[in-house]
């Protein structure tokens, strides 16, 4: 069974995985990998006032944010052959209309538009603005990251435009 969307009307931003990966999937909760930063970074960019665990996940709507993903099958964001359902992602962003859907990596961002670049987007996807977040995955600690200077950074942007829009 897919792990369910966490999504209610006037979001300020959905963030967008590619696919729930296997810890999250045997937890029945988002971002539950041990080396995964998600919530750290969601915190220490001050999207959050406080730690959350993977467990209160569904808590994330009272702070303004969705979650959901690209690939409801259990996956791994490097897995091939992953199919991406965009129209999907399409008609909840219409749905719901967050201020911004900010993508988690690259990955998720190119199954969507051609798009390489961190930051802000000059598209947008169903009237909201677009950003494209580095991965939360231990696995993408290294970088690059430039121009800003860590993943961190990027995320305290995001914070500070939605902070921007309230």
């Amino acid at each position: 069974m897919p792990l369910p969307d966490i999504l209610t009307p006037g979001l300020r931003a959905i963030i967008c995985g590619t696919a729930v990966g296997e810890r999250s999937d045997a937890v029945r909760h988002y971002y539950a990998g041990r080396n995964n930063d998600f919530w750290r970074l969601l915190h220490e960019s001050g999207l959050t006032p406080r730690l959350l665990s993977p467990e209160e996940d569904v808590t994330l709507p009272d702070f303004g944010i969705g979650l959901t993903d690209l690939n409801k099958t259990v996956a791994q964001s490097h897995d091939r052959g992953l199919v991406w359902d965009v129209p999907g992602l399409v008609a909840k962003v219409a749905r719901y209309r967050p201020g911004w859907v900010a993508f988690h990596g690259k990955t998720a961002a190119r199954a969507v538009r051609k798009t390489t670049a961190l930051g802000v987007q000059t598209w947008r996807l169903a009237e909201a603005r677009v950003y494209v977040l580095p991965s939360a995955s231990g696995a993408a600690r290294g970088g690059p990251f430039a121009p800003l200077a860590s993943r961190l950074d990027w995320w305290r942007e995001l914070a500070l435009l939605l902070n921007e829009d309230r």
